[in-house]
């Protein structure tokens, strides 16, 4: 049985392999990845799913949005050319410079998440009147200049030069004023939880002497009651930080001050409770509106105007309402009871 099966698939291959081989071919060129990404609207997701704190019952239906991105290939690339919520960004575009690859592109994004939150959790708790000190401060490399001269990476979190600890990125001006152009700099670090040295060589660009990078300075904190965060390893950057910021601040104090109403935005955080401007405003406005939300929170400036823009071009039943910091955020959500 097994042989006559074989010698029928051998004889249909055979009669028919001009036809499969076209096949193969078609397949194979159309899923080729082409080096675009296909930005489209995305969605919505419920905060307070992504946030657990210590004994605090779940309130309020705050949601951050997020864009859609696709690896283009032949027909998702045809497609981004003729719908209108569908667009093409090289990958060249989205990499900083030549050096970059994907992953340092996502550690980027990584990194920023974990500033969002760190951010996120001082705000609302000061805010809330809760426990919030600081245990530890890391600084971590964010991005490498083409033209540096080193062996460090994205996402190193750098802890001394030469012998001397390093607390911020002043520590690192007044060390490298000491070095001449050329000098090779030991550098400690701690890279995938290991303490590893490394090197980076001075050079001067503008008059300054530099070694290239580009840091963020990230907080861990001790707070009471105690929160985590459950994101996902496809979710990074810092777009969200605002919506967390409100979810966390609604989780610490008696009132809700969504009203009961699901409320989606977008925008960045920083430690001085300032929201920030972000990039695909459109496809979070179209993830909000399909997901039904009540209002869409956004920066005020040229994020709330291109939302108001998308708003009125496709007649978007959805409140919007531009944001600048989250004390501002509070007092609109209050005064809407």
């Amino acid at each position: 049985m097994i042989n006559k099966i074989y010698v029928e698939m051998k004889n249909f291959i055979k009669e028919n392999y001009l036809v499969l081989l076209f096949g193969i071919v078609f397949m194979a060129t159309i899923l080729y990845p082409l080096p675009y990404y296909i930005y489209t609207g995305g969605g919505t997701i419920n905060v307070k799913d992504k946030i657990h704190i210590e004994n605090k019952e779940t309130k309020g239906d705050f949601n951050l949005c997020y864009v859609e991105q696709i690896n283009a290939n032949i027909p998702t690339f045809l497609l981004s050319k003729l719908l209108s919520n569908w667009d093409s960004v090289s990958k060249e575009e989205v990499s900083l410079n030549d050096k970059e690859d994907i992953k340092d592109i996502y550690k980027r994004d990584k990194i920023y998440l974990e500033e969002a939150n760190q951010n996120a959790i001082f705000v609302a708790y000061k805010k809330a009147g809760k426990s919030v000190n600081i245990l530890d401060k890391h600084l971590y490399i964010i991005y490498l200049e083409e033209d540096s001269d080193t062996d460090l990476k994205i996402g190193d979190d750098i802890l001394e030069i030469d012998g001397s600890k390093i607390d911020s990125l002043a520590d690192i001006s007044k060390i490298l004023d000491s070095y001449e152009v050329g000098s090779k700099l030991n550098i400690k670090v701690k890279r995938n939880g290991k303490e590893m040295m490394k090197y980076a060589i001075v050079h001067e660009k503008d008059d300054r002497k530099l070694i290239g990078i580009a840091l963020t300075s990230i907080y861990d904190y001790e707070v009471d009651p105690k929160i985590t965060f459950t994101f996902s390893n496809s979710e990074s950057g810092p777009s969200g930080g605002f919506m967390v910021t409100l979810a966390i601040y609604n989780q610490l104090i008696d009132n809700d001050i969504s009203n009961g109403l699901k409320i989606a935005g977008t925008g960045t955080i920083d430690i001085e409770g300032n929201v920030g401007s972000i990039g695909g405003v459109k496809y979070k406005l179209k993830g909000a509106v399909d997901s039904k939300s009540d209002i869409f929170l956004v920066p005020a400036g040229e994020n709330y105007e291109e939302a108001i823009k998308y708003k009125k071009k496709y007649h978007y039943d959805i409140k919007i309402i531009g944001i600048s910091t989250f004390e501002e955020a509070i007092e609109k959500l209050e005064s809407m009871k």
